[in-house]
């Protein structure tokens, strides 16, 4: 069988083994949304008071940067899970005694990536021809429709697909960290692309190269249009979700000018897509425990503890005459003891001592200087500026919320203890409640002694919210990556731009809204509450 048919065989597999799990259904599901979202108009393409007659080129057009632009983001925590899926389920051992070479294996992770995406841009087309049938069922136009999405839309997540499979052969970046990189450096490429549109002047053709979306591309054509229509157009273009006025003004828009540099630039944006899968291959560790980052650590300290620098495991440490020895704990010293172990507050510190376990003496300065520096600078800019730092850095803390039971497999042994469900999460919730005011305390000091009651409540609603949001998306989903995108993505639009009824950090006194984010904190312990005694009883 020649090289090319395994790896068609391969991509096939992975692909159809991601297709029976229930969470491919989820990632259909949001392409549905996503053309529901534009036939809404809760994602609104707009150039200052324009926007374009609803026929095919303009649909086209908005549709195909939804997939490129939201599909790029979303896209890559759907599908980074290839090669640690591989590990869990000991497939990756039985893979790495094939001949197959390094780069052979992260090439068709890459276009088994490229081929769920694929699928998601295929569910975005019927969308778009959805949508057309409803507003014009008489003027379709299939090649102005579908050909801005299967353009930019294809090649950008080509792009996500090989830095999905580059991100999980680099020890750093396989984890939490790299769930947060990701996103800015999904806003560096997408800012890159657009800041031809933010200029309002013609487009330099090798701009195209860099701009992986074709954001820029289209709406410089669409700035050139207006511009020659209405000589008073500012210049003014936006692509968001949601949020914004209706436009007044309508203009026809005719479709693309699908020029050499547009098509070359994503033939180059496909080959660099390959050239990243190829990368990953570098760093591959081809499933080598010798050569696996955590467990290189595992295996150091249980060296430590054979040579005695510090404990080894419970086994190793009984002695003989323990191990024979088997002493039974009479039942009300026993219950008596398991009344003082669930105690709420040892709890507490339990689950902070877990949440803050692992951490070098850097990550402590950090918060210290964090703290200070909220407590020690002007009011406005700690409310506006350092607190947002301060509260981005423990994401990765916030994170293991709720998710810990499911990743080590213990929650048979902690769900077994009399009314543990709910104190266990109460617990949990609490010292995450704690790990915002560690960071973030020192604004909630500050405000107190500025006698600022109204930011005082805003600080303590975030306080709230956060871990609330991070326990609640933990226990529903059993893992760390739903609240390290949602948070990140929520931290940049809402408190990074002060936005009303986004801002559950409220950093400004015009764009807080504690209340709602105050509800919006119970609601979530209660929605977590209420799932993990549902899972409990139906296990």
């Amino acid at each position: 069988m020649s090289r090319s048919h395994v790896l068609y065989h391969m991509v096939r597999a992975d692909f159809l083994e991601r297709v029976r799990r229930y969470s491919f259904l989820l990632t259909l599901g949001f392409s549905v949304y996503l053309g529901y979202a534009v036939y809404a108009g809760q994602i609104t393409l707009r150039l200052d008071e324009y926007r374009g007659v609803n026929n095919s080129a303009w649909l086209g057009s908005v549709i195909g940067l939804v997939g490129s632009v939201w599909l790029s983001l979303v896209g890559f925590y759907i599908v980074k899970n290839a090669i640690q899926r591989d590990r869990e389920t000991r497939v990756g051992q039985i893979l790495a005694t094939t001949p197959m070479s390094k780069a052979f294996y992260t090439l068709s992770k890459m276009l088994s990536n490229f081929a769920v995406l694929g699928t998601m841009v295929a569910v975005l087309a019927l969308a778009a021809l959805v949508i057309q049938v409803t507003h014009d069922a008489r003027h379709i136009d299939l090649v102005a429709l579908f050909a801005p999405l299967l353009v930019f839309g294809l090649a950008a997540v080509a792009i996500t697909a090989a830095l999905a499979v580059l991100f999980e052969t680099l020890p750093v970046l396989r984890g939490g960290v790299g769930n947060v990189l990701y996103f800015f450096l999904w806003t560096s490429l997408i800012a890159m692309g657009a800041s031809a549109v933010d200029a309002n002047r013609a487009m330099p053709p090798a701009h195209s190269y860099a701009d992986y979306t074709g954001i820029g591309s289209t709406m410089n054509q669409m700035q050139a249009q207006v511009r020659a229509l209405d000589p008073h157009y500012s210049g003014g273009a936006s692509f968001s979700l949601g949020g914004l006025e209706r436009t007044s003004k309508t203009f026809l828009w005719l479709g693309l000018h699908w020029n050499s540099d547009i098509l070359l630039s994503r033939a180059l944006i496909v080959v660099v897509a390959i050239k990243l899968a190829l990368l990953a291959a570098l760093f591959f560790d081809r499933f080598d425990p010798a050569r696996s980052f955590l467990r290189a650590g595992t295996k150091k300290k249980k060296l430590k503890a054979i040579a005695g620098e510090e404990p080894a495991s419970s086994d190793h440490a009984l002695a003989p005459a323990s191990r024979s020895a088997v002493h039974l704990t009479p039942l009300a010293q026993a219950t008596s003891r398991s009344r003082l172990q669930l105690r709420f507050f040892a709890m507490v510190t339990a689950e902070l001592r877990l949440m803050l376990r692992g951490h070098a003496w850097w990550w402590y300065a950090v918060v210290a200087a964090l703290f200070i520096a909220c407590l020690t600078s002007p009011l406005e800019a700690a409310r506006s500026g350092v607190i947002l730092a301060a509260w981005l850095f423990p994401i990765l803390v916030w994170s293991q919320m709720g998710t810990r039971e499911a990743r080590f497999a213990t929650g048979s042994l902690i769900f077994s203890a009399p009314h543990a469900a709910g104190r266990q999460l109460f617990a949990c919730y609490a010292a995450g409640v704690l790990m915002a005011a560690l960071t973030g305390g020192g604004l909630g000091l500050h405000l107190i002694m500025a006698r600022d009651l109204a930011g005082f409540i805003a600080w303590a609603a975030a306080a709230l919210f956060i871990p609330a949001a991070a326990l609640a998306l933990g226990v529903t989903s059993t893992s760390r990556k739903p609240f390290e995108a949602l948070y990140t993505a929520a931290w940049y639009v809402g408190p990074g731009h002060h936005i009303r009824n986004l801002d559950f950090m409220g950093t400004t006194a015009a764009s807080s809204t504690p209340a709602e984010f105050a509800a919006a904190a119970v609601l979530l312990v209660l929605v977590a509450y209420g799932w993990r005694k549902t899972r409990l009883a139906h296990a």
